[in-house]
């Protein structure tokens, strides 16, 4: 037995009503919960129908005559009944009974979910709502606006035809003889043939049919059904999964979808690889009222595991469960979460099908509750820290690290006027258990830490200059420290508390913004308009004392433990290019005309006449120069070294020794239209002479046309396996294409295509290519991916997928792999 299961997309941000809609689209969980659950506080609203005493007959028609109770209607007839709609060229009508009988193009419409119903002729009882109709061409979920517009009034029109339909209730039919098909009629690229079809106000039902495609007839179907109410989902077995894998063999799977109330469902599944074993899934999805959701999922393989090259035996088999929540107590207190669990790296690296997660080695999972208010911010959180780490030679196995935060308080402010003063205060401060887990190392329990964080600021401004001095201070307390001076090998901790505190000095200082407008004719030739140049400079001096060789003997944990002694100047610009709106076009005619010019002025800051002007290039540079190169003796020459200062300027590690320059720091982008975007960010290490990052992005789309390319270089300190033991330089030389034309729901040919290489080894690391083909209400898809990562996976798979509009998708390519 085989049911065609309507299923909602897995997001429903996601959900599209376009006529070839993706795969297994349907109905997502509405923004609500069960009226059910809910019913003592908020009843659910029903329409209450016509009382009988105030109903009137409406008639329309060139001639009219009356035999006692019986009207009859001749030419052009038109009757209006309640919310229905009877047309004909005949039609005879008993007032007492609410019997009608109707010739000659009958077409009857209206009722609840909207249904048109054509036909030669037919009997109806306008009270009852039952009737039968002959040789019938009828839809449900479309509306008539006039005799030549129809439009849909739900994501699941259904239209159907037969000998003879049978209205039994004001919403049910019975359709013999008969087809069903969400498809343009007369000529429909599928449908469902049956001797029989029982349609209610929720779905239509069938037994012992026949599915045709181009009208060849393809499968026979003991038991279907096909939604009708989009308001409603329905449970069911969903369309199988057939697909082919170097690695996985033939694949073969099954899902159930149960739409368990109004506000939430769960989908479970399993798949079965003819070369590895059994995959199991399940994903549990929760709507409530205004933000808050839940979403769990869970996939595992049973994995009988294989013999490589070198004859040893591999086991790729895990586990791996996610879940996301929130929930608003109140708009200013809620509790959310966002947890992982991954029980084998090489589990998610083998079998995931997404590539980014494939080489993603990081697993952070968070839950906390917050409550804020008048600026004012008190948190409780629990993290987990789980990350893979490369080796440091290649005869040491990768570290795996995992650190945990169980629990953390943590109170902050915004910054608050202290009095009448001009002085603004803020604080920040936590107080947490930690634990920090790695080969060969582990603290004993929880290391106790205690943070807090207060600062005094003086903005001032005047001619344009604006000035910021600031005075901190900082105090951290740890129960448990390291034990310094370090030595090769295993990290040794000592239970000796640690006080940490310094003292924090600040200056920032923005000069005016410097601006020239060019209007030459050479200008306004090349971009259009004049152009206006802004230049806005900014210095920051920054001094933190007290901290010392303190810092030597602090476990880390996160951020908070790398404050350092420092004594810096950082330095840097930012350059604008703004076009003008040209002054031909009329301001805000169009939205495209906003997207296209934003609506700023030529300074970027809101325009109030709505004539805005569009940032062309922005172009920033900064660096900075360290006063105390050795940062207050927290550098140790030969390794890689990690302060909160060389954080807040770059995410790429430079210290190895001490120094006083570090690298320029670049993030230029270009915005040439809303078709065009390219940026060039890198870091360029002048005192190694050399770039420790260089990224290039640049995306283009042109009506249906789209492209994008991605350049990733890292030239950075490696790390450390163990103490005093040098890993080599990170080099990471990568690129990304994807190259395409069309998308889901277009209509005829869509292909695409990407690639990811490896530029250091000159390899392929994953290539994808797609065609996909639509007509009115159906789509086929087919995909080649290969993987290339390393020892780990080396697999080729090919995809298809089969999409029924407002029906589901036959095959496994799912929406999160198309490249469209």
């Amino acid at each position: 037995m085989v049911v065609a299961a309507s299923h909602p997309q897995l997001d429903a941000q996601e959900v599209s009503n376009q006529a070839t809609p993706e795969v297994g689209s349907a109905v997502a969980l509405p923004d609500g919960p069960d009226a059910g659950q809910f019913q003592a506080k908020y009843p659910e609203a029903v329409v209450l129908p016509a009382l009988e005493g105030t109903t009137t007959l409406v008639t329309e028609a060139d001639t009219q005559s009356r035999l006692g109770s019986r009207l009859v209607l001749d030419g052009n007839v038109v009757v209006t009944f309640r919310d229905r709609r009877v047309e004909a060229d005949h039609i005879e009508y008993d007032e007492e009974t609410g019997e009608l009988t109707a010739t000659g193009h009958l077409k009857a419409t209206g009722g609840a979910n909207n249904e048109i119903i054509t036909a030669s002729h037919g009997t109806m009882n306008l009270r009852t709502q039952t009737g039968r109709f002959y040789d019938v061409t009828g839809s449900v979920g479309r509306k008539t606006i006039d005799r030549k517009t129809v439009v849909y009034t739900n994501s699941n029109p259904f239209l159907f035809t037969g000998r003879l339909v049978v209205k039994t209730g004001p919403q049910e039919y019975e359709v013999y003889d008969g087809t069903v098909t969400s498809c343009q009629l007369p000529h429909p690229d599928w449908l469902l043939y049956a001797g029989k079809f029982s349609v209610g106000s929720d779905k239509a039902r069938a037994t012992h049919s026949v599915f045709r495609l181009l009208n060849v007839p393809l499968m026979y179907l003991p038991y279907v059904t096909h939604p009708v109410d989009t308001s409603e989902r329905q449970s069911g077995i969903l369309i199988p999964e057939i697909s082919n894998s170097s690695t996985k063999g033939l694949v073969l799977g099954e899902q159930f979808y149960w739409a368990i109330n109004r506000s939430s469902d769960l989908t479970v599944g399993a798949q079965y690889f003819s070369r590895r074993g059994w995959e199991q899934s399940g994903t549990y999805r929760y709507r409530g009222l205004g933000t808050n959701f839940a979403k769990a999922h869970y996939n595992g393989l049973l994995d009988r595991g294989y013999f490589n090259s070198a004859g040893q035996y591999v086991n790729q088999g895990g586990e791996d469960a996610t879940f996301a929540g929130r929930y608003d107590f109140s708009p200013e207190t809620r509790v959310v979460a966002n947890a992982e669990y991954l029980s084998s790296y090489a589990y998610r690296q083998a079998f995931t099908e997404n590539f980014n997660q494939a080489v993603s080695t990081d697993i952070l999972s968070i839950v906390y509750g917050v409550h804020q208010t008048d600026g004012y911010m008190a948190a409780v959180r629990t993290d987990r820290y789980q990350g893979l780490k490369a080796a440091a030679t290649t005869t040491t196995p990768e570290e795996q690290v995992r650190i945990f935060h169980a629990p953390s308080l943590d109170l902050a402010t915004t910054e608050h006027r202290l009095g009448t003063t001009p002085l603004q205060w803020n604080v920040e401060s936590s107080v947490a258990g930690l634990k920090r887990v790695q080969p060969n190392f582990a603290t004993a329990g929880l290391t106790n830490r205690f943070d807090l964080h207060p600062e005094l600021a003086l903005p001032l401004s005047a001619d344009g200059w604006r000035f910021r001095p600031s005075i901190g201070v900082r105090e951290t307390i740890y129960s448990r420290s390291r034990v310094t001076p370090y030595t090769p090998g295993v990290p040794m901790e000592s239970g000796e508390a640690v006080n940490r505190a310094d003292v924090e000095l600040g200056f920032e200082a923005r000069a005016p913004v410097l601006e020239r407008t060019f209007d030459s004719k050479l200008v306004e030739k090349l971009f259009g308009s004049e152009v206006r140049h802004t230049i806005e400079p900014e210095v920051t001096y920054r001094y933190v004392s007290g901290v010392g060789t303190d810092f030597l003997k602090v476990l880390r944990f996160d951020d908070v433990d790398v404050v350092s002694n420092t004594n810096e100047l950082e330095y840097g610009t930012t350059q604008r290019l703004f076009v003008r709106r040209p002054q031909s076009k009329p301001c805000k005619t169009t939205e495209a005309d906003v997207q296209e010019y934003g609506d700023a002025d030529m300074s970027g800051e809101p325009a109030s006449t709505g004539c805005g002007g569009r940032e062309l290039i922005s172009w920033r540079l900064t660096q900075k120069y360290f006063f105390d190169s050795s940062f207050g003796g927290a550098i140790i020459d030969g390794r890689r070294n990690i302060f909160d200062t060389t954080l807040a300027l770059s995410g790429i590690a430079f210290l190895t020794e001490p120094r006083e320059i570090s690298p320029l720091i670049s993030r230029l982008r270009v915005h040439p239209s809303d078709k065009l975007d390219a940026e060039w960010d890198f870091d360029l290490d002048t005192g190694a002479k050399k770039f420790t990052s260089n990224n290039v992005l640049v995306d283009l789309h042109e009506g249906n046309t789209f492209a994008g390319l991605s350049y990733a270089r890292l030239n950075a300190p490696g790390r450390f396996y163990t103490e005093g033991v040098s890993s080599s330089v990170s080099n990471f030389n990568q690129m990304r294409i994807l190259l395409g034309y069309g998308s889901p729901t277009k209509s005829g040919l869509s292909v695409a295509a990407n690639a990811g290489l490896d530029l250091r080894l000159s390899s392929l690391q994953y290539a994808a290519l797609q065609f996909s083909y639509n007509w009115d209400c159906c789509g086929f898809s087919v995909e080649y991916r290969k993987y290339e990562l390393g020892a780990v996976r080396n697999e080729s798979v090919e995809r298809f997928n089969f999409t029924l509009v407002n029906i589901g998708t036959a095959g496994n390519l799912r929406k999160a792999e198309r490249l469209f």
